[in-house]
């Protein structure tokens, strides 16, 4: 077994696109995602699992039902399985999710912005 690091910002120079997460690292069952979002995406929960986002450059706002988080550089969130939530980046923001492994990105939305098959890098 070869133990490597991980340089989590270089990552994220590999890829352009935004709402695509990345796969970089795996725990057990649990992956480490990258993505680059900006915009809106769409409100939906992952009723099996807590998903965590840190905020590795830029800032967005998680939006959910009963109020919003502003989160910047160094800040992180745990959203609770079932709980409805939707990132908002107004500029380009790059964060890091872990989750368990096969989690979609659009949990129990569905729809046009979901990835089935995670690119490793």
């Amino acid at each position: 077994m070869s133990i490597q690091k991980i340089n989590i910002k270089q990552k994220f120079t590999l890829f352009d696109e935004q709402w695509s997460p990345k796969i970089i690292a795996q725990l057990n069952d649990y992956h480490f995602k990258i993505a680059k979002i900006q915009g809106e995406f769409v409100w939906h929960s992952h009723p099996e699992t807590d998903e965590v986002f840190i905020v590795i450059d830029g800032e967005f706002e998680m939006q959910l039902r009963d109020g919003n988080l502003a989160l910047g550089a160094g800040e992180m969130c745990v959203i609770p399985g079932g709980v409805e939530h939707r990132p908002v980046a107004e500029r380009e923001c790059a964060i890091l999710m872990i989750e368990p492994a096969g989690t979609l990105n659009t949990g129990d939305a569905g729809g046009e912005h979901t990835i089935e098959e995670l690119d490793w890098l």
